[in-house]
Formats: structure tokens, C-alpha cells, sequence
């Protein structure tokens, strides 16, 4: 009883930290609407700030209602009893053993679980995204996206749960460790075959045309020392407006990935700044440093699911067999984010110190800090970026420092 006194405490908790955060976000976007700060009116005109702003305060009481919806659904999931129900269900299929049934568990509460927030989805898409020229995928291709999401959620998630939890019978309590890895491996296997395999069955990619903007880019990898397999453009334009960029990869599996619509957006020495920021991510160590503090919170994640599955209280709480593994995984995903949430200022510390070293490497590289701050204006504009957010809400949802803080440090130096 004590335990889900306590999971209802943080539940409510959290929601109550993510509604006051976007009330003083709200709150600030309003002050700056109608007079923006010195260094806001330099990087977007009067008219722009003021759509900005109200995409901005849009999205964010919309967010508010999805936050509230959120942890309305994670309660019910969570104290109704409707999953062990599913459990209790999927382990009288008749299925060949425990890991398969207890994946088929996960996999199918993940299902279920996913379909409430669908109407909010569409909303945010064709309702929101489409009032502020941004959404431009059909219905139909909304539909398929999720479709296709769900066919290789099913084709990998089920195997690789099922793989997990065959663990347990074979190597005993050191499982989590070999679960770890095997997890770990299957990630690192990721970078190299999503591009390769899965990004394809959404997006068509082509090889950059030859001309300046290749040349530029190839001269720009020689003398940075990066060297990729390809450049690629994505045809992110059949579903948004948003523009990005990013490499996938590593080692000789390298590919540089830019949108069709940062292609059309930026002038080619803005998009070779724009790389080159992309570049100083990986000249900087950042892409290890992040994998070895991912490998350290899987680690971590596995040691807690195995300690709460061995504890004869945990699954009982909430309407589960104690020491059933595929319970305590499920429940471990659904409830670690109510304590997470809390350290996010610390990992967004962390990326947005990346962020400021990977800004000064495309100065450097450039020459000289015009051509980023020049694409980073032009994209905060066509994204309508909110460039005056109450510093509490950036700190726990701004993985990126504000531009108005990037160009503060670009010409610091």
C-alpha cells in the first residue's frame, strides 16, 4: 500500500512540476510578446516574434493537456488492474515457455498503452502543425507511419524481449549484466543498420547532387579530418516543414544526412556551418561520451529491474506474481520517468555544454561566426523557434541553449 502511495505521490508530482514549468513559460513568452528583448528584435522582425510566440503559447497549452491526459492513462495503467489482467491473459495462450509469454506481455501493454495518446497526436499534427504552415503529410501517410511503426516495434521489440528474458534461464542471477549487453550490442547494431534498413521503409534518400554545395561540403570534411560514406538528402519535406541535420554511424559507416528542406532554407555556406557544427560533435568526443553515459544508465536501469524483481513486495503492488521478470521490466519503464524527470536539468546541462563546444569547432572551422549565427537566425525563423523561454522551462526541456545564449558565446570569444 506504502509503495503505491508513493508511485501516486510522484505521479502527481511530476505532472505538477511539468504545469508549473509551462505556466512560466506561458507566462514569460507573454511578457516578451509585444516588446521582445534588444537581442531578440536582431534576430527576427516584429511580425515573425509575434507568430513565434503564439505557436509557442499554442503548443504549449496544448502540451498541458497532454500532460494531464498523460498521467491520467499511467494511473489507470498502473493501479486499475487492467495489466496484470493482460499478464494474467497472455500467460494462459499456451505459449512455449515463460520469456515468450512475458514478452508477448510487453509488447502487447506497449500496444495498448499507445493508443490513447493517438487523438493527440493527429491534433498536434493537422491541427496545430497545419495552423502554422508546418504539417505537410496527408492522413493516409500519418496512417501508414504508424503502421509501419507498429509492424517493426512488433518485429524487433518482441525477439529482442524475448531474447532478454531468456536470459534469466540460462545464466541466473547474472542475467541483468548479460541483459546489458546484449541490449548495448543491439544499439550499437542500430546505428549502423537504421539508415541502412528501417529509415528507408519512411524515407526516400538521395545521394547530394554534384555541384558547389557537394564540393563545399567534401572540402569541408578534409580539412576538419572527417570523412564520411555519403551525403545524403532525406525528403523530410513530405511530412514537415522543420528542417535538420545529422550524421548516422560510425567508424567507415558514417553518413551525413541533410533535409530536403535545410537544403532549400540555407545558402550553401550557412549548410556547410550547419555541417560543421554536426562535424565538431564528433572531432569533440561528444558521440562516445554520450554512448558511454547511455551504456551507464542501461547498466544502472538493468541492476534496478533485477534488485525490484527479487524483492518479494514489488510486484505483488501492484497486482503481479512476486518475482516475475516481464512485470517488473514493464513497470520499470513506465514509472522510472517520475524520478528521471527530475535530474533532466543535468543531462540537458551536459548537451548543451556539447552544444556551445560543437558551435565554437564551426566558428573555428568557418572562420569566423557569421555563417552559423546566419543559419541559426534563418532557422529560428522558419521553425519559429520561442526565443524567450523562462529559464526553469529550458533548463528541464532545452536539450540546446537559446540562440540568443549561442550567440552570446559565439562572439565571446
Amino acid at each position: 500500500m506504502m509503495l503505491r502511495l508513493l508511485i501516486a505521490v510522484l505521479i502527481l508530482l511530476r505532472l505538477a512540476g511539468e504545469l508549473v514549468l509551462s505556466a512560466l513559460n506561458r507566462a514569460e513568452v507573454r511578457r516578451h510578446a509585444g516588446a521582445p528583448p534588444v537581442a531578440v528584435t536582431a534576430i527576427v522582425d516584429g511580425p515573425t516574434h509575434a507568430k513565434a510566440s503564439a505557436y509557442t503559447l499554442e503548443k504549449s497549452r496544448f502540451g498541458a493537456v497532454t500532460a494531464v491526459f498523460d498521467a491520467l492513462v499511467l494511473g489507470v495503467a498502473v493501479f486499475s488492474g487492467a495489466l496484470p489482467w493482460i499478464y494474467h491473459w497472455a500467460q494462459g495462450w499456451g505459449a512455449p515457455g515463460a520469456a515468450w509469454t512475458g514478452a508477448a506481455f510487453i509488447v502487447l501493454a506497449g500496444i495498448v498503452l499507445s493508443v490513447p495518446s493517438l487523438p493527440f497526436a493527429w491534433w498536434e499534427q493537422f491541427r496545430i502543425e497545419e495552423k502554422y504552415g508546418f504539417n505537410r503529410t496527408s492522413a493516409g501517410l500519418w496512417l501508414a507511419d504508424r503502421g509501419k511503426g507498429l509492424a517493426l516495434g512488433v518485429a524487433i521489440g518482441f525477439p529482442l524481449l524475448w531474447a532478454l528474458l531468456a536470459l534469466v534461464h540460462r545464466v541466473g542471477a547474472t542475467w541483468w549484466l548479460w541483459g546489458f549487453a546484449l541490449l548495448f550490442g543491439f544499439q550499437l547494431a542500430g546505428l549502423v543498420l537504421y539508415p541502412r534498413l528501417i529509415l528507408p521503409l519512411f524515407n526516400k534518400l538521395s545521394p547530394l547532387p554534384e555541384g558547389d554545395l557537394r564540393a563545399r561540403l567534401l572540402a569541408l570534411g578534409e580539412r576538419t579530418g572527417f570523412r564520411a560514406n555519403a551525403i545524403q538528402v532525406i525528403d523530410g519535406s513530405k511530412r514537415s516543414a522543420h528542417a535538420n541535420a545529422y550524421f548516422t554511424g560510425f567508424g567507415r559507416f558514417r553518413r551525413i544526412v541533410l533535409f530536403d528542406t535545410l537544403v532549400a532554407q540555407l545558402p550553401a555556406t550557412e549548410l556547410e556551418a550547419v555541417l560543421a557544427h554536426e562535424i565538431g560533435h564528433y572531432r569533440r568526443g561528444h558521440i562516445p561520451k554520450r554512448l558511454a553515459l547511455a551504456a551507464v544508465s542501461l547498466l544502472a536501469g538493468f541492476g534496478i529491474i533485477a534488485w525490484l524483481a527479487g524483492q518479494p513486495w514489488f510486484n505483488p503492488a501492484f497486482g503481479f506474481p512476486a518475482g516475475a521478470l516481464a512485470p517488473s521490466f514493464l513497470l520499470f519503464g513506465l514509472l522510472s520517468g517520475v524520478v528521471t524527470f527530475w535530474f533532466s536539468p543535468l543531462s540537458n546541462l551536459l548537451s548543451r555544454k556539447h552544444e556551445y563546444e560543437a558551435d565554437a569547432f564551426a566558428r573555428d572551422a568557418m572562420g569566423s561566426a557569421d555563417p552559423l549565427v546566419g543559419a541559426l537566425r534563418r532557422l529560428a525563423e522558419q521553425n519559429l523557434s520561442n526565443l524567450t523561454p523562462h529559464p526553469w522551462f529550458s533548463g528541464f526541456f532545452y536539450s540546446h541553449p537559446t540562440l540568443v545564449e549561442r550567440e552570446r558565446a559565439l562572439h565571446a570569444a
